[in-house]
């Protein structure tokens, strides 16, 4: 019976040695705020009228909500002939130590409508996809397509 006890409690504890190794294993993803400056670039040529392709420039901010896999999203397109502010809700996939995808949706208000924008010349719906890195203290890589 001490022999079955013994391999029985060396069997339990190396099971939960091993068990949390692997929940370390995870990856962690990144989970701070950050407000993030960088280019962007409109592919709707040729849908309507005064639809050529805009580059521009975009401020983006993030505020990781605690203790949950969502994130509040802004973004402000400009550089077009008006610009886009574009809210939205994403959900957040660590992908690596300090790296996340991400996936949601908002909307995109056009601060002067039938003007072009990179997202359009009217307010829409918009799906977003995109991963973001940190890649020092306060440094953050991000991209996106919306």
């Amino acid at each position: 019976m001490k022999n079955i006890a013994l391999v029985t409690s060396t069997l339990i504890a190396a099971s939960i040695f091993l068990s949390a190794n692997i929940a370390n294993a995870q990856p962690t993803g990144i989970d701070g705020n950050y407000v993030g400056i960088g280019i962007s670039a409109g592919t709707t040529r040729g849908v309507g009228n005064n639809d050529d392709a805009v580059f521009g420039g975009n401020l983006q901010g993030r505020y990781a909500i605690p203790q949950a896999p969502v994130s509040v999203r802004g973004a402000v397109l400009f550089g077009g002939d008006a610009t886009a502010i574009v809210p939205t809700l994403t959900y957040d996939l660590p992908i690596a130590k300090n790296t996340n995808l991400y996936f949601g949706g908002g909307y995109s208000f056009i601060t002067d409508g039938g003007e072009n924008t990179q997202l359009g010349d009217r307010d829409a719906a918009v799906i977003t996809l995109g991963v973001e890195s940190g890649v020092s203290k306060n440094v953050v890589v991000y991209g996106d397509a919306k």
